[in-house]
C-alpha cells in the first residue's frame, strides 16, 4: 500500500500583470503545467478606477478640481481591460506553446478576482509572482500574494523574484 500523495495537476491558474516578477512566475507555471501537461488558465485582474463623487475641500469648504470623473474612469477601465487582453496574449504566445490556455480578465479587488477565477476554472493550483514588498511599502500598499494565501482553498505556489 502507498502511503504518499500523489498530485494530481489538471489546471494551474498563472496570474500576470506586466511586472518582471509576474513574468518569472507565469515560466515557471508554464514548466508545471508542461510536466503534468496540465491545462492553463492566465489571469489579469483590472482593479475599478473610482471617480471622485465629493468635489468639497473638507478643510476649507472650497469646491477642487476632480481628477477623475465617471466618464474618465469608464473610459480608463475600457484602456485597462484592452491592455489586459494583450498582457494575456502575450504570456500565452510567450510560454503557452503546445498547452491548452485560457485568458480571463477579471474585474475587481485583485486577490478576490484571483481566488473568483480559480474556483470558477476550477484549478488544482495558483501560480503568482510577488513583488517582495517590505516594512512600510508592504503596511501601505498590501501584498496581493499574502490575500490570496489567506483566503484560498486552492494551493498556492507564490514565485519569488530578486533582482
Amino acid at each position: 500500500m502507498q502511503n504518499f500523495y500523489t498530485m494530481k495537476i489538471r489546471k494551474i491558474l498563472i496570474c500576470i500583470d506586466e511586472s518582471e516578477f509576474s513574468q518569472h512566475a507565469a515560466e515557471y507555471g508554464f514548466d508545471i503545467a508542461q510536466t503534468y501537461n496540465a491545462g492553463v488558465g492566465l489571469v489579469h485582474v483590472v482593479e475599478p478606477v473610482m471617480p471622485v463623487t465629493d468635489t468639497t475641500d473638507t478643510l476649507t469648504g472650497m469646491p477642487f478640481e476632480t481628477s477623475v470623473g465617471l466618464q474618465e474612469a469608464i473610459e480608463l477601465e475600457n484602456i485597462e481591460t484592452e491592455r489586459s487582453t494583450v498582457i494575456l496574449e502575450r504570456a500565452r504566445l510567450a510560454f503557452g506553446e503546445g498547452l491548452e490556455v485560457s485568458k480571463f480578465t477579471e474585474h475587481g479587488l485583485t486577490a478576490n478576482g484571483i481566488i473568483e477565477c480559480a474556483i470558477n476554472f476550477n484549478a488544482d493550483l495558483i501560480v503568482m509572482g510577488t513583488h517582495q514588498r517590505t516594512g512600510i511599502d508592504k503596511w501601505f500598499l498590501g501584498n496581493v500574494a499574502d490575500d490570496v494565501i489567506k483566503h484560498s482553498e486552492i494551493p498556492v505556489l507564490v514565485v519569488p523574484f530578486k533582482k
